[in-house]
């Protein structure tokens, strides 16, 4: 059974940081491509940034190239989302999940976490 446990969230000034974490089961890590996502109020949910399962191919939304830096340790199973230069529009519910490709972020699994919540605001 797939688990996904995102931890790291908070309130954070515009300009601000935090790392989310978050710490996958069920499937094997180190073979597995990742993601991360968020969900603004009102909104659908969307990507932000994935990882190859070595670690070694990246891809960001336009809205995070930049700012956001995604990194993985398979040790831990456990994937990182360094958020940097944070803005109000980057207050969502973030989650991760297995997902099929890095360049198809398309989650493998209907079932997510709880998320944690980001919210950016002065």
């Amino acid at each position: 059974q797939v688990q996904l446990v995102e931890t790291g969230g908070g309130l954070v000034q515009p300009g601000g940081s935090l790392r989310l974490s978050c710490v996958a089961s069920g499937r094997t890590f180190s073979n597995s491509n990742m993601g991360w996502f968020r969900q603004a109020p009102g909104k659908e949910r969307a990507f932000v940034a994935t990882i190859s399962a070595t670690g070694l191919s990246k891809m960001y939304a336009d809205s995070v190239k930049g700012r956001f830096t995604i990194s993985r340790d398979n040790a831990k199973n456990t994937v990182y989302l360094q958020m940097n230069s944070l803005k109000p529009e980057d207050t969502a519910v973030y989650y991760c999940n297995f997902i099929t490709g890095v360049y198809t972020p398309t989650p493998l699994f209907a079932s997510w976490g709880q998320g944690t919540q980001v919210t950016v605001s002065s």
